[in-house]
């Protein structure tokens, strides 16, 4: 006996290589690293798109000290293949089944978001879905982005997409211009997708052509405007519950 409680044996210091690296029997190698002989690419550096002051924005009452807090919007750059992972086999097996799918392609912190102009999604879900090789059965979410300094894509929408049968997960991203804020429905192709596309109406305004009853699910059916919108404001809406009103960030009570 050598003395050494269970795992103290284990250590971080010498990488590990081969398939002995890899989790087998329920077992996890907390000393598995990555082959350091493994040629990496340093990803592109992030386009800045916007500099902002304070939590929600700027000239607010507020006194929690968030206020002078100033974060750099980044916008991750597209990414050359190779990608990496079963990235590269991924994004050449769309591009062979659907025509020129990509605007780009992003790899950033570990997951991989396929950029599909919005003419092309329909097409592109219904292969991620269904080819044998590709598999993404299951739609988890949909959800709505507002970038009002992307000119002529401000509005985005997000689908996150597992495969059950590779265990792979993928984000899918398009987007519309506030002028014309229509994007295809998936629902189709992934039916649990109808209530998150109604949420997304709700809030960011964005029309899902196809959708078979788009209604809003969280304000009342007469509410003007989407609540999620950058431009939309902070407070200065009329409340009709009880005659209660909610004063814009401007006028609310600061302790200064």
């Amino acid at each position: 006996m050598s003395g050494k409680l269970p795992g103290e044996e284990k250590t971080v210091d010498t990488p590990v290589k081969g398939a002995d690296s890899a989790p087998k029997a329920g077992l996890e190698r907390e000393d598995a690293q990555p082959d350091p002989d493994l040629v990496r690419v340093d990803p592109p550096a992030p386009e800045v798109v916007e500099t902002r002051r304070g939590m929600w924005s700027d000239g607010t009452g507020d006194t929690s000290g968030y206020g002078r807090i100033v974060r750099e919007v980044a916008m991750p750059a597209p990414s050359q293949p190779p990608y990496g992972s079963w990235f590269d086999g991924a994004a050449g097996r769309l591009a062979t089944l659907v025509a020129d799918p990509f605007v780009r392609v992003v790899v950033d912190r570990g997951e991989l978001t396929f950029h599909i102009a919005r003419e092309k999604l329909a097409e592109a879900m219904r292969t991620l879905r269904d080819d044998a090789f590709l598999r993404f059965e299951f739609c988890a979410s949909v959800s709505g982005v507002h970038y009002p300094l992307d000119a002529g894509s401000e509005l985005h929408v997000v689908y996150h997409l597992q495969s059950m049968t590779h265990n792979r997960r993928l984000r899918v991203e398009t987007s519309c211009p506030d002028a014309d804020p229509h994007v295809p429905s998936v629902v189709p192709t992934y039916p649990a997708a109808d209530w998150h596309e109604r949420e997304t109406w709700d809030m960011f305004g964005i029309v899902f052509d196809g959708h078979p009853h788009l209604t809003r699910i969280l304000m009342p059916d007469d509410w003007v405007g989407h609540p999620q919108r950058k431009d939309y404001p902070l407070g200065g809406i009329p409340i009709e519950y009880q005659g209660t009103t909610v004063p814009p960030v401007d006028q609310r009570r600061s302790y200064r």
